[in-house]
């Protein structure tokens, strides 16, 4: 845990007084939102098996979720909707969710680190930091709260459209996601632009 807390720290050391780390969740899926969170922990808070999202099961999500949600001096999350990534493609919508989920903090950190390698749409003083939510604490809490938020959103869709089984793929274009789009089409809450390619 320690070594997820090196950068902040000398982030903090060079004077920085507050940062949050910010990532998303669902730029890659056919269908639903993209998610994102920012997050302010206090500096140096010790969550045990805290990492990127995507190396730990579900069950583990869920419980560092709350975990996450008790420490955090502050934390926001937002959507980016599909009709947003329609009308400002995945990259501007995930950016206006990063925003929205900025804003939500209280209080504004004075540098926001986001998770990758594009930082060109957030209105904040930002900082990339690629393979984040592996290296940085604040980003890996962020990625947390972004995939379990959207999961659970994907949860209710599942129940709205349950011809899909948004339960198991979560929109992701898997082989029974493909299947079920060909049998039933697709349906309002699929983003058109990631359907073009399909065979």
């Amino acid at each position: 845990m320690p070594e997820l807390w090196k950068l902040e720290n000398e982030i903090y050391d060079s004077g920085v007084k507050l940062l949050c780390g910010v990532d998303e969740a669902g730029r890659g899926p056919l269908a639903g939102p993209v998610c994102a969170a920012a997050v302010i922990l206090p500096r140096g808070c010790e969550i045990p098996g805290l990492n990127d999202s995507k190396k730990l099961t579900e069950k583990r999500r869920e419980e560092l979720y709350d975990r996450i949600v008790d420490c955090a001096v502050s934390y926001g999350i937002a959507f980016g909707t599909v009709e947003e990534i329609e009308a400002l493609n995945i990259l501007g919508a995930t950016f206006l969710a990063m925003n929205r989920a900025i804003a939500k903090l209280d209080p504004q950190p004075e540098l926001a680190l986001i998770d990758g390698n594009r930082n060109a749409g957030i209105l904040v003083n930002s900082r990339c930091i690629v393979k984040g939510d592996a290296s940085c604490a604040d980003i890996a809490a962020a990625s947390i709260l972004a995939k379990v938020t959207r999961d659970r959103y994907m949860l209710e869709l599942a129940s709205q459209y349950p011809q899909y089984h948004f339960e198991q793929h979560k929109g992701y274009g898997t082989k029974l996601h493909y299947e079920t789009l060909r049998e039933f089409g697709p349906s309002p809450v699929h983003r058109p632009s990631f359907l073009r390619k399909m065979h």
